[in-house]
């Protein structure tokens, strides 16, 4: 299996080499976690469009399989939301790789749904916060390719597995941070492996997905707690 290494240190694999891992391993034994970014042009898919999207794909180690990224063309129907068009003014660099060489989103969300469908084993989106970026792609699959980000038990296709990871709440908790403290920004820079949050997706992917690799690590130390019995039904 070749492996290359990613920028940020932590190795990663393409094309044949994910085909090679899902072959020699056990499929019902991997989890594969879909760390996503977004940007749009306002707070709501319901009222403004996502301009782009990264996901990156890695393991619970933060071996990275494989990389999405997109440039979407804003929705006919959507408007930009004043407030939110007035920040990105401040971020030039990061606007511009938001918006250069978009695609028709019916094209894109399709072939994200392959990408995401053809990775190793189950397959949980994660994201900070879900309420967010999740909430965006979930609008979009849903209705330009007819999936969910979340799993649900309604049957027909699904590409993603359970209710996701929201790193958020996730870094909140394992900091042992009050709740009106647990914004990213208090999360460690070694944590996102000093990758620049960038307002790129692709970079505060690539960010998270350290982050969330650092979270699996903290989490393996802890005692593990399985109910016997459960009043959940």
């Amino acid at each position: 299996m070749n492996a290359v290494l990613f920028r940020n240190g932590g190795p990663r694999f393409r094309g044949d080499d994910i085909v090679a891992v899902a072959a020699t391993s056990n499929n019902d034994d991997i989890v594969t976690f879909v760390v996503t970014d977004i940007e749009a042009d306002g707070p709501s898919p319901l009222e403004s469009s996502m301009l782009s999207f990264a996901s990156v794909a890695c393991d619970v180690t933060g071996t990275v399989l494989d990389e999405f990224e997109a440039v979407l063309e804003p929705r006919s129907d959507r408007q930009p939301n004043p407030m939110t068009m007035a920040w990105w003014k401040t971020q030039p660099d990061a606007y511009r790789h938001a918006t250069e060489n978009a695609e028709p989103p019916e094209v894109v969300m399709p072939r994200y749904a392959d990408w995401v469908e053809a990775l190793p084993g189950f397959h949980v989106f994660a994201a900070a916060p879900m309420s967010f970026d999740g909430l965006w792609m979930d609008h979009y699959l849903q209705t330009y390719a007819g999936v969910r980000v979340l799993g649900h038990p309604t049957g027909g296709r699904q590409i993603f597995r359970g209710g996701g990871v929201d790193l958020y709440t996730m870094a909140g908790t394992l900091r042992g941070a009050p709740y009106m403290k647990w914004g990213m920004q208090r999360v460690p820079a070694d944590w996102y492996g000093h990758v620049p949050h960038s307002h790129r997706a692709i970079d505060d992917a690539r960010g998270f997905a350290n982050v969330l690799a650092k979270l699996f690590s903290i989490s393996a130390t802890l005692p593990r707690i399985e109910a016997t019995e459960s009043v959940y039904r």
